[in-house]
């Protein structure tokens, strides 16, 4: 007796599912991240430091571009510390050119910048070194005078503040002295 089609054909297909390996089944129902935003929150969920740190590194190398509030992707080129709005998670490679190409200009610019400060400062010290010395200001530093203490009574007004104060210190010196130096003696009983 022969055994029914649809018998043979299960079989077949228990088969063929039983040959296939498992990592091939798992990659067909989970599905991988669209983004870095959606990665990075997978990998939060990790269940070690480490393993979420590694997780996150991966994410930063799967995914250039972030996800912008209102809906699209930027992409910082921290090169020119700039940001460029791309279509995707990752710039397509027209993006990439326009990106390089910016960076190109962005060389040349700084190039031209540091020439032309360089030719300022060469224009500057060729123009000092022309001028005459009697025209040329240099800063001299200006000698400290210290105050000397004026001598007791020497060019005091008669009751002025200045004066009066240290007597009148030296008297309220000489009067604590007078008073710390009585011992306070209690009696025991």
């Amino acid at each position: 007796m022969v055994p029914p089609k649809s018998v043979l054909l299960i079989v077949a297909f228990a088969a063929c599912a039983g040959l296939m390996p498992s990592r091939a089944q798992a990659q067909w129902w989970s599905r991988a991240p669209a983004d870095f935003e959606e990665c990075a929150d997978r990998a939060e969920k990790a269940a070690t430091r480490d393993e979420k740190a590694s997780q996150l590194v991966e994410c930063n190398a799967k995914f250039a571009g972030r996800r912008k509030p209102g809906g699209g992707y930027t992409y910082f080129d921290f090169m020119q510390n700039r940001s460029f709005d791309i279509a995707g998670p990752n710039p397509t490679p027209e993006e990439q050119k326009k990106i390089d190409e910016q960076y190109t200009r962005f060389l040349d610019q700084e190039r031209q910048n540091r020439m032309a400060a360089e030719a300022k400062l060469r224009a500057r010290a060729e123009q000092e070194l022309l001028q005459p010395a009697s025209l040329r200001t240099e800063k001299v530093p200006l000698p400290v005078v210290t105050p000397r203490p004026r001598p007791k009574g020497a060019g005091c007004a008669q009751h002025s503040f200045s004066c009066d104060w240290p007597r009148l210190s030296e008297s309220l010196n000489n009067l604590k002295k007078l008073f710390n130096s009585q011992p306070n003696k209690s009696k025991r009983g």
